[in-house]
């Protein structure tokens, strides 16, 4: 059905359930990879509850989607623009990304997302691409996403921790440590398409415990541990 719609390409499985981590109550998700033109309508118009955006609403990298009922199975539909996606998958291998927020993710998401789908999903329609992580993305993501870090924690040592802002404070370090994790994995060369696991993967599940111990008379302290666990992560990566 998904593979039917004018100007779809290939479908891929994607998520949880491609890499076989999912749960009996994971959800189903799914890439529509399109050339030209698509038109969401036509998705709409199948008649699966739920609700479908319009192309670019959800940003550029993330170029929309669906999320659906069908059969009573939670279904989320990506919308992939091929060209796009083609277009990102250069610019990663010559090194070069850039990043957007998304809603619920801390650190918004990179451009390579997109190359990063193309490894992690299963194609079920169609033909992709499954690119290598580049050598020159390891490098320059993880000096970028370090110094977005970097330049976090600072502010959040500056300007929160003097006063006793625990909320803020926190909410930057944990933002602090999202991009880091994203420099870490990229050091590795390492793909990432979603922040659900970005921590642990990186090794930097002790932030939940600093971030626990957090009062607001020793802020200060919590941003240098914070920082310091972070810093030997990413320099860790970059040694590889």
């Amino acid at each position: 059905m998904l593979c039917e719609h004018p100007g779809v390409e290939a479908v891929a499985l994607g998520g949880s359930r491609a890499l076989g981590t999912h749960r009996v109550d994971s959800d189903w998700d799914f890439a529509l990879y399109y050339r030209g033109e698509f038109a969401p309508q036509n998705l709409r118009e199948v008649g699966w509850p739920g609700e479908v955006s319009e192309l670019g609403s959800w940003g550029r990298i993330f170029n929309g989607g669906a999320w659906l009922r069908v059969e009573g199975i939670p279904v989320d539909v990506h919308f992939r623009d091929l060209d796009e996606v083609e277009h990102e998958t250069v610019r990663a291998q010559r090194g070069r990304f850039r990043f957007e927020p998304l809603l619920f993710h801390l650190a918004g998401i990179p451009s390579y997302l997109l190359p990063a789908e193309l490894v992690t999903g299963r194609v079920l329609r169609g033909q992709l691409l499954r690119p290598d992580f580049p050598s020159r993305l390891r490098e320059s993501a993880r000096s970028t996403w370090w110094s977005y870090a970097e330049f976090v924690f600072e502010y959040a040592r500056a300007n929160h921790a003097p006063y006793g802002r625990v909320a803020q404070c926190t909410a930057l370090l944990t933002q602090a440590a999202s991009q880091s994790a994203h420099a870490v994995l990229a050091g590795r060369g390492e793909w990432i398409t979603n922040e659900k696991r970005l921590l642990s993967r990186a090794g930097l599940e002790e932030l939940d415990v600093i971030v626990r111990r957090a009062r607001p008379d020793c802020l200060e302290e919590t941003v240098r541990a914070a920082r310091a666990l972070c810093s030997e992560a990413v320099a860790a990566a970059g040694e590889r």
